[in-house]
């Protein structure tokens, strides 16, 4: 069994994916999983090792803390059988008594730790943390592309169709939701290329005024036009022996679809105001989130054009079709903005992740990044920040919410301190704030010390 202590306080970390816990003793494994549930992390529990195996396909363990003797399949027959099956993830062995032959084969396998029942509550939860902090990144980072953070099914089957196509020099076409990443993946395309040497140049369709994109698009002679002082060198010619990215294709003017046509088709093209013709060797991508058929039914969209971009469409999955990779995003912008800021990275409660998951996400990744920002703004966890269904974010219901979940989550470090505010234990440490700073927030939260009429 688990002995209990008073528990130490850590530095946060960010986690919704389970501490599993395979353990044949029901108390034992009840007992471990309401510890690792009192230090904020989810946790799962199987009686076995066969019921682990067949756990859900969305059930992926932070960490898995394994009984070394269970009947059938024990816990080293386990780590054995994972191993052999190429599923990376750290372990924790917990067994009844000292047995040095069965530790040393347990650490050589690749074990981060072996505890004897029973334990410690602080040697078990730092296990836990340690664990945690070695997990492997996610397939998607190990891959190779640049911010694109996941391993859930829809994204890693399209990161492999990304790799296929990238490989060629192919047009590619990026169907995909406002907010689902289709510049990052359009960059992975080109540094996966044997273009990745060359220019990368990015054009947003949709924010220049149809009077200068094609100058933009094609470049200008010198007094082609009113304000033509000099001659420009457009964004086919800068992308010679490199990718050219036409973000938001769905924006552009019907009126310069034949021109970008028969640049695609001919790679030949004139600067506007000019009379030579210009060649350029480069790999078209482009990106959308409109319906480009529905477009061309309705007249708005050239066919040829269309089949000319469709040459290996890709769809980029919304967020809402891979909420497995939620917990994952959520650990990685919080560890950007912690870099960024220098503060620690907070610690996200598990019941935050339900609330989190019940949101569709219209906005996809964009949004959840901001919410997530938010959050770490106002010292809250991301429930904070998220949207209601139908309410802005800048509404004044939304910033009242704000300010009731600051400071709740203020108050609930002050208890946990005692009301010590400074020091190397007090609650502005633990905020990651200055003394100061603190001090500031409390009194505009309108919080005192119980007792006290000022603070």
């Amino acid at each position: 069994m688990v002995k209990s202590a008073g528990l130490l306080h850590h530095p946060p970390m960010v986690t919704f994916q389970p501490v599993c816990i395979v353990d044949d003793d029901r108390s034992a494994r009840e007992a471990m999983a309401s510890l690792v549930q009192s230090a904020g992390f989810a946790s799962r529990t199987f009686g076995s090792a066969q019921d682990f195996l067949r756990r859900p396909p969305d059930c992926r363990p932070a960490c898995l803390v394994l009984d070394v003797a269970m009947p059938e399949l024990d816990g080293l027959g386990l780590q054995s059988r994972l191993n052999q099956s190429g599923f990376d993830v750290p372990i924790i062995f917990v067994t009844g008594r000292v047995d040095v032959p069965t530790t040393v084969r347990a650490m050589k396998a690749g074990a981060l730790e072996v505890l004897v029942k029973p334990f410690d509550a602080e040697p078990f939860l730092d296990a836990i943390r340690l664990a945690i902090k070695a997990r492997p990144e996610p397939a998607a980072v190990r891959s190779g592309f640049a911010g694109i953070v996941g391993e859930s099914a829809p994204l890693l089957n399209m990161l492999r169709e990304t790799e296929i196509v990238a490989a060629t020099d192919s047009t590619v076409l990026l169907c995909g939701e406002t907010g689902t990443g289709k510049e990052l993946v359009a960059r992975a395309i080109h540094e996966l290329s044997l273009r990745r040497g060359g220019p990368f140049i990015r054009v947003n369709c949709a924010a220049l005024p149809s009077g200068l994109l094609e100058s933009e698009l094609l470049g200008h002679e010198k007094g082609a036009f009113t304000g033509a002082l000099s001659q420009r060198i457009g964004r086919f010619e800068l992308a010679h022996k490199g990718t050219i990215f036409l973000d938001e294709i769905g924006e552009l003017p019907l009126s310069l679809q034949p021109k970008l046509l028969r640049v695609l088709q001919e790679g030949e093209f004139e600067r506007v105001g000019g009379t030579k013709t210009l060649t350029s060797n480069f790999r078209v991508i482009v990106a959308t989130h409109r319906d480009l058929p529905k477009m061309v039914a309705d007249g708005a969209f050239r066919e040829d054009l269309y089949y000319r971009l469709s040459v290996f469409p890709i769809r980029l999955p919304p967020l809402r079709e891979r909420r497995e990779d939620l917990p994952l995003l959520v650990r990685h912008f919080s560890q950007e903005l912690s870099k960024r800021s220098g503060k620690p990275v907070r610690h996200v409660q598990a019941s935050a992740l339900e609330e989190l998951l019940r949101h569709d996400w219209p906005g996809n990744i964009r949004e959840l990044q901001n919410v997530v920002e938010r959050a770490f703004i106002l010292g809250c966890d991301p429930t904070a920040g998220a949207p209601s269904q139908a309410r802005p974010a800048t509404s004044e219901c939304e910033s009242d919410r704000f300010e009731d979940q600051s400071r709740n989550h203020i108050l609930r470090v002050l208890d946990a301190t005692n009301w010590v505010i400074a020091g190397p234990k007090g609650a502005a440490v633990r905020l990651g704030m200055k003394r100061s700073t603190l001090n500031f927030r409390m009194k505009k939260l309108g919080i005192a010390r119980p007792g006290s009429s000022d603070e």
